[in-house]
């Protein structure tokens, strides 16, 4: 297999594997003037050191050039390292590109490896240009942990609108556009209410801006959101040098990751769990709770509504196929109602009539607390 065959640059190296370490010291030997020994050391400290002292890493990067070396992609000249012609077609191919370029060292790190930790295609001037920025590198960076495009840098208010969607995605599964009618659009704190949802604790933001700078604390553990600091998290991970901290699982995503982890066997035999792959999407969901709530309402005409935990006994006993537990009922009730295709409404807690019915019902929303489905006749 060629070096331009393979997708990530990488050849093969005679007695050991080739590592993301590799392929970072060979764009920088690949920097105009090649570079010494001392500056590889000193210029990738910072991306390869989170994990390994300073004495470590000087063995670990003399221990790595030695292999490149042997293996015939290093050559050294004057103290000076420089890349073989098997090294120059492997870190074009890195790239995605026919040939080495001789960048500065600046432009190869913030711009090129950047890129290549986000996925960006670094050829194209406008991306590189947002890659510049902190909001151009901020919202790419977020594009890519959640798997959107990253074709542009999207601008605050449609990022934020593609993540209100992955949310809806994925608490309805990737049939939820049946649920959006072509061209509808949610307002911008219905969206990032939903898009808040993806957040590691999951909260409302004020600004879209703060949404997504809240999404970057996510994805590095980075505090402060500066260019260099995101741009070194970016490089650590593309380094292999840093493992982001796993955020917290919801019950319904536990409940599919557990599904996904149980022998087929075990999963033919337990029909709760298999009907749990065939969760609904979210017209289905709303039209179902809809007709549910429908044949418990109470009130009159224009005004009639039925208490959530009537609609969940409903549901459970007519779509026994959606698998749904109280608790992911209610999460996608919330999501229906905050997508606007059904409406909760509160109770008048001074009636003591049905507390049991109230408290069963009780959807907790920040200072709000839903007990009924509006029944629209």
């Amino acid at each position: 297999m060629s070096a331009m065959s393979r997708s990530a640059g990488a050849l093969p190296l005679s007695g050991a594997s080739h590592t993301s370490l590799d392929d970072i010291i060979l764009a920088r030997v690949a920097c105009a003037g090649g570079a010494t020994r001392a500056q590889i050391v000193r210029d990738l400290n910072s991306i390869a050191t989170p994990k390994l002292s300073a004495t470590q890493w000087r063995t670990t990067a003399d221990t790595t050039l030695a292999r490149l070396m042997v293996a015939g992609i290093l050559r050294e000249q004057r103290g000076r390292l420089r890349l073989s012609e098997i090294g120059e077609t492997m870190v074009a191919s890195y790239f995605g590109e026919k040939h080495a370029h001789t960048r500065t060292w600046s432009d190869q790190r913030d711009i090129w490896l950047v890129a290549k930790g986000l996925g960006v295609d670094a050829s194209k001037p406008a991306l590189r240009s947002a890659l510049s920025r902190v909001d151009g590198l901020s919202a790419l960076l977020v594009q890519h942990a959640f798997g959107l495009s990253v074709r542009q840098a999207l601008s605050p208010s449609k990022l934020r609108a593609a993540l209100a969607l992955v949310a809806l995605e994925r608490a309805f599964g990737d049939n939820v556009k049946e649920g959006l009618e072509k061209g509808a659009a949610l307002s911008a704190k219905a969206g990032r209410v939903l898009a808040g949802q993806l957040l590691a604790k999951p909260r409302e933001l004020p600004t879209d801006v703060r949404l997504i700078s809240a999404l970057c604390t996510d994805q590095t553990g980075v505090a402060r959101l500066d260019g260099d600091s995101l741009r070194l998290a970016i490089l650590r991970k593309l380094a292999g040098a840093d493992t982001p901290a796993t955020a917290p699982i919801s019950p319904r995503v536990a409940l599919r990751k557990a599904t996904e982890s149980i022998p087929a066997p075990v999963v033919a035999l337990t029909p709760q769990v298999e009907a749990a792959q065939q969760r609904p999407g979210l017209s289905q969901f709303s039209a179902g709770v809809l007709n549910a709530a429908r044949g418990n309402a109470e009130g009159w005409p224009g005004a009639r509504k039925a208490f959530i935990s009537r609609v969940w006994d409903a549901i459970r006993t007519s779509h026994p196929e959606w698998g749904l537990s109280e608790i992911e009922f209610k999460d996608m009730l919330a999501g229906a109602h905050r997508a606007g295709q059904l409406v909760l409404a509160g109770a008048d807690l001074k009636n003591k009539q049905n507390i049991k019915e109230f408290e069963e019902s009780a959807i907790l929303y920040k200072n709000t607390v839903w007990h009924y489905v509006r029944v629209e006749d």
